[in-house]
């Protein structure tokens, strides 16, 4: 929550800064910028719904809950950057290519993404924080990849996108002012476009992933399989299973128990082995614990 509230502040700062610049100078890449902003500020509002939406309680027609709803908005954020930022920066930058126009104030222009570059540093920042409390000391790249927060990963991925669109646009326009040349601009556009729909595309194949059916964290899914075999009740795991269901986790364990005295004592074994592990971990939200004496 924190993070996506981060990035929709900032980004909401930068988008009216940058609408203004574009309007004023005529800029291509200042456009593409503007609406990239803009964009992601819906995107972040479609976050904000999802996970609002992921909080209701389970009923009949939703047992398990309504968890993997964030998986589904987190899917149109993914579709709209790829198509109104990113396609509608390639269209600009194509069209200014062929109609190439001067740019009236670019010290304007280039003065308010210098704003903005520490602007969404700023949002970069938070967002940063708060991958490194659930990362794992995993890489940026890696976390990306095996992380089954969606959310936290849609804001990175957007955060890191937007700051090389700044950095790409200003370079462009600076570009365009030295060498009193628009065409760098146009190219600027379409520089901005292609990392967001890259982006775009990858969120897409992570999110695909979720919608189909994850298990859990393998960080996570390896401290749960720990904690069960660590335990005195559990001679032997024959399988556990997990699925991610947005922020809480299914866990289905089979597992040969220790010798009990009888059936009752079998029971309270088990009963305290779930109890301790939900303990342990609160994001389990459904746990079926199955004990067996073979696979």
């Amino acid at each position: 929550m924190r993070a996506v509230l981060y990035a929709l502040s900032a980004n909401f700062g930068i988008f009216v800064a940058k609408a203004t610049a574009a309007w004023i100078t005529g800029s291509s890449s200042m456009l593409a910028e503007a609406i990239h902003s803009f964009a992601d500020c819906g995107n972040q509002g479609l976050l904000l719904r999802g996970m609002r939406e992921a909080q209701r309680s389970p009923n009949p027609e939703h047992p398990l809950g309504h968890g993997m709803v964030v998986y589904f908005w987190a899917f149109l954020v993914a579709v709209l950057l790829f198509v109104i930022g990113g396609a509608f920066s390639v269209y600009e930058g194509l069209h200014k290519l062929a109609n190439p126009q001067a740019l009236s104030w670019p010290g304007a222009a280039i003065a308010v993404l210098i704003i903005a570059v520490f602007l969404e540093s700023f949002s970069l920042a938070g967002c940063l924080r708060e991958v490194r409390q659930v990362s794992y000391g995993r890489s940026l790249w890696r976390f990306f990849r095996q992380s089954r927060n969606s959310e936290l990963i849609v804001v990175l991925a957007e955060d890191i996108a937007a700051l090389a669109g700044l950095l790409v646009a200003l370079s462009a326009i600076t570009l365009s002012l030295v060498t009193d040349n628009p065409l760098f601009d146009a190219l600027g556009s379409i520089v901005v476009g292609a990392i967001l729909i890259l982006v775009a595309l990858l969120l897409t194949i992570e999110i695909k992933a979720l919608i189909t059916g994850q298990s859990a964290d393998p960080k996570v899914e390896e401290q749960i399989r720990r904690f069960v075999l660590d335990r005195p009740e559990v001679a032997e795991v024959f399988s556990l299973l997990t699925l991610q269901l947005g922020d809480g986790i299914l866990v289905a364990a089979k597992a040969h128990m220790r010798e009990s005295q009888s059936a009752s004592a079998l029971i309270d074994d088990v009963n305290r082995l779930e109890a301790d592990l939900r303990r342990a971990f609160p994001q389990i939200r459904w746990l079926f614990f199955e004990p067996d004496v073979e696979a």
